[in-house]
């Protein structure tokens, strides 16, 4: 990836790769999702609003002079021709999947397993770009997507780090501990599962924003204890409704989380006025000064942010930018606040 260089990249920016600090992953797939459709879109959809943000900030400073770096390459091309030819078949299995657990047709158990071979090949080929970038001593963060896009850089990022640990800071409506969705392994309902069953797992999953989940997951939150810690977001309420601070809240949360944190952030973990069209839209979740400061509770507490995902962002059919505008901002915070946390700006 050396002396690629993006002129007006992301956030507006003109950086060379072999200079940036925080390299983006771009990876437009939405094979597995079964609701609401666009995801593949995200990426595409935050970099046209990107340029819309003032590089400045009161509390990281000029971060951005760490550089980021947006890799669209001939992997952003392939992972989306891989996408569109893959989704008509798992749009095939998710039509014949029963609440059984059965299909129908040979022909759509063929499509099911074609899927899951090529949803593996996507893993595989952003654990490879992810690793590059870990060998660098850079920073990555992969923008998706539906949420199985960062599974291949969070093993990555577990692999590199195993020695002492790394905590997964998840933002999410939803808890993504389901072994399986509509028979495809890799789907954006089990990423956390699939994560927990790493060979070199994280030390910490810490969830938060959490509203939607069923009783196997339950079930392994309540057997997990002592790695994952899920903030329903129905508590978080109670407690602020209490009297309790976000402040106070974020200190609890970020309390179960080594040295080392990746933060796996889908879109609806937020209130879903800030992410209408996102694919699962949930009610309740975090507002974005919510969101905002529990980001900057993990990086004032002198963790170290090695590596991110943003995802789930999907745009307005009509055009309308506000999720691609909600989706660039915190993309921005995430890159910024990895930059405060491994190399001060020059």
């Amino acid at each position: 990836m050396a002396n690629q260089r993006k002129l007006d990249g992301i956030f507006g920016l003109t950086i060379s790769s072999d200079t940036s600090l925080v390299t983006l992953i771009p990876v437009p797939w939405e094979v597995t999702t079964s609701y609401g459709s666009g995801t593949s879109r995200g990426p595409e959809a935050i970099l046209a609003a990107s340029p819309q943000i003032d590089l400045f900030d009161s509390r990281y400073g000029d971060a951005y002079t760490a550089g980021f770096f947006w890799a669209a390459d001939s992997l952003t091309d392939k992972l989306r021709k891989q996408n569109d030819r893959l989704k008509p078949l798992a749009e095939q299995v998710i039509a014949e999947w029963s609440d059984e657990g059965r299909i129908s047709s040979h022909e759509a158990m063929s499509n099911l397993e074609t899927v899951n071979t090529g949803c593996a090949e996507m893993v595989d080929l952003v654990y490879k770009r992810t690793a590059s970038i870990l060998a660098e001593n850079k920073i990555p963060g992969v923008v998706g997507g539906d949420h199985s896009t960062p599974l291949g850089a969070i093993r990555a990022v577990c692999e590199k780090y195993g020695h002492d640990g790394v905590g997964i800071l998840h933002i999410d409506a939803h808890a993504d501990l389901r072994q399986s969705y509509q028979g495809f392994q890799f789907s954006h309902a089990s990423i956390m599962r699939n994560v927990c069953a790493f060979k070199t797992p994280p030390k910490t999953l810490v969830q938060v924003g959490i509203r939607d989940f069923c009783q196997e997951e339950m079930d392994f939150i309540n057997e997990n204890r002592s790695r994952v810690h899920t903030h329903f977001d129905v508590d978080v309420k109670r407690n602020l409704f209490s009297g309790k601070t976000w402040l106070a809240l974020c200190e609890q949360i970020t309390s179960k989380l080594p040295q080392h944190v990746y933060i796996s952030f889908d879109i609806d973990g937020l209130s879903p006025d800030l992410c209408p069209h996102t694919g699962t839209p949930v009610p309740g979740g975090l507002s974005f000064d919510q969101a905002s400061f529990l980001l900057e509770t993990v990086a004032r507490s002198g963790r170290q942010i090695v590596g991110f995902d943003l995802n789930e962002v999907a745009p307005a059919p009509d055009g309308d930018e506000w999720d691609g505008n909600v989706g660039a901002r915190i993309l921005f915070q995430l890159c910024s606040w990895a930059a405060v946390t491994n190399r001060r700006p020059n």
